[in-house]
């Protein structure tokens, strides 16, 4: 499953997330045993891909946030792969 974000807060989740730990970058993260390559936290970050399920609840456990305060939505894993292929 992915997590899909309204627009602007898959962003804000991550910023909150790098608040919380008090982590001064995105490549700091990995210290708290994230197994994620960078390029791909910047990816998320910059909302160009959504978040794997596992990331997500393992940022949330990181971090300590409720699941009900992010306004999220789970989407099987090939989702708009279809559209991807017709253009």
């Amino acid at each position: 499953m992915r997590i899909k974000f309204r627009k602007g807060e898959q962003r804000k989740f991550i910023k909150k997330v790098l608040d919380s730990l008090y982590s001064p970058s995105l490549r700091a993260i990995k210290q708290y045993g994230i197994n994620v390559n960078y390029q791909s936290l910047k990816s998320y970050y910059s909302e160009n891909r959504t978040l794997p399920e596992s990331l997500f609840l393992d940022l949330r456990k990181l971090a300590r946030i409720n699941p009900e305060d992010a306004k999220i939505k789970r989407v099987e894993e090939n989702w708009g792969q279809k559209l991807g292929g017709k253009r």
